[in-house]
């Protein structure tokens, strides 16, 4: 739940001055971000609750990716949204693989995509 707030202020606060494809890069980022926290500090206290809660913020930004996606309306490409779906369900296995057997190299692939993708919507010149 709390994640969920976090993002509604953020993009409230951001919508004025960013575009959708720059708030998408940033929370992205974030959630890049955190995962690469608990990676780094994976035999830390509250490494547990921190893991929880980077892959739960991970997987709510994911799911509104999936939702957007999936309506008819999305102006994005057929084959761009097919290869998106079909990269937000490998991140789907992949939190699940992690809550269920939680190893710090299983981070790597979620931070990458997350930052492979928010840097392509940077570069991109539409909004």
């Amino acid at each position: 739940m709390f994640a969920t707030q976090q993002v509604e202020a953020y993009r409230k606060t951001q919508k004025i001055s960013m575009s959708g494809r720059e708030i998408e890069a940033s929370v992205l980022t974030q959630a890049a971000l955190k995962l690469l926290a608990c990676q780094d500090r994976w035999d830390t206290e509250g490494h547990e609750n921190r893991l929880k809660d980077a892959l739960r913020f991970n997987q709510f930004i994911w799911s509104i990716f999936q939702t957007e996606l999936a309506k008819p309306e999305n102006p994005l490409p057929k084959k761009l949204k097919e290869d998106l779906l079909s990269l937000s369900i490998f991140i789907d296995k992949r939190i699940f693989e992690v809550m269920a057997f939680p190893e710090s190299d299983k981070l790597t692939i979620l931070i990458n995509i997350n930052l492979n993708i928010a840097a392509g919507l940077r570069g991109s010149d539409k909004d």
